[in-house]
């Protein structure tokens, strides 16, 4: 701990000091991370089990599904405590733990969302030239290097908020530590630690959206020469990844591209993109999907066939 911190835990105001919806809200949160787990558990086994699905793009979709459970495991199961806690407190050191691994989940996914929009780019638009640009070495050096670069990302985060001294206030208005809210009960001027997380969470966050959205205009060129059943297939593929893609990506550039300010909008935001984008995942990437829907039917029939002998 650094020379002049005094605060040894935090107090976390939650999402509500209402006792019956903090009841409500425990069911419906409960609910919510079981699917979590349900749903990307059972797309990482069917990916694993179906060799069709043993390609690029399934097997960044199993990652996405690994991430998305330690994403959603290092703030829910604190959460879900809290709702049913007179006393919502947390360490200094175990504040500073669910700061670095929050980053480097999100970061990590912010990483792989960008590697599968260039698998498809690469996919679509240089056919040929796929199996070798996207091997399964390429693919296993892409997930490597970017859990190393969420590394890099999420130990600089978390510097920048540990070095700080914290003297005084220790109640922080949220349901997680974050690197926002915690900078603010720092007893000194935190303005240029508040433009370094600018400059470093927000500009990788609008940097690789802009990367995403680049890449797609050049699907979109290219599939006009292309035949309707080819664009339809490319589109529905294309599709599930760019919801996904919406619905990660708004909130983190929402929350990571602006000064640190209080918005009462923020813990709903936080909510969205920590508990309930994982949850969407699963649903979006399996409804739209014929192929691991087809994959997920075969295992069940398997399973139910095994349990007959």
């Amino acid at each position: 701990m650094p020379n002049g911190t005094m605060v040894t835990h935090f107090v976390l105001l939650g999402l509500t000091e209402t006792r019956e919806l903090q009841l409500v809200l425990f069911a419906l949160f409960s609910i919510i991370y079981l699917l979590i787990l349900a749903g990307n558990v059972l797309i990482m086994v069917t990916v694993v089990n179906d060799r069709r699905l043993h390609t690029p793009m399934y097997f960044f979709l199993g990652n996405l599904s690994f991430i998305d459970i330690c994403h959603a495991s290092v703030t829910a199961p604190k959460m879900l405590a809290d709702l049913l806690s007179v006393e919502k407190t947390i360490s200094f050191g175990g504040c500073m733990a669910q700061l670095f691994f929050l980053h480097l989940c999100a970061c990590a996914e912010i990483f792989l969302l960008t590697a599968m929009a260039y698998d498809r780019y690469v996919a679509i638009c240089h056919p040929l030239q796929y199996p070798s640009l996207m091997s399964l070495r390429a693919c296993t050096w892409l997930v490597g290097a970017l859990w190393s670069g969420a590394t890099v990302h999420s130990l600089v985060q978390t510097v920048l908020a540990v070095r700080l001294p914290y003297c005084g206030p220790n109640v922080i208005d949220s349901f997680f530590c974050d690197v926002p809210p915690v900078i603010k009960l720092a007893c000194t001027d935190t303005y240029l630690t508040g433009v370094l997380i600018v400059s470093n969470s927000g500009m990788i966050s609008l940097t690789c959206f802009l990367a995403l959205l680049g890449s797609y205009l050049v699907i979109l060129v290219s599939l006009q020469s292309r035949s309707i059943e080819g664009q339809r297939k490319a589109l529905s593929t294309c599709g599930s990844h760019l919801a996904v893609v919406a619905l990660f990506f708004g909130p983190c550039i929402f929350i990571y591209t602006r000064p640190t300010t209080s918005f009462s909008l923020d813990k709903v935001v936080s909510v969205f993109y920590t508990v309930v984008t994982p949850v969407l995942n699963p649903v979006i990437y399996t409804l739209r999907n014929q192929e691991v829907k087809g994959a997920m039917r075969k295992l069940r029939e398997r399973q139910i066939f095994s349990r007959g002998k």
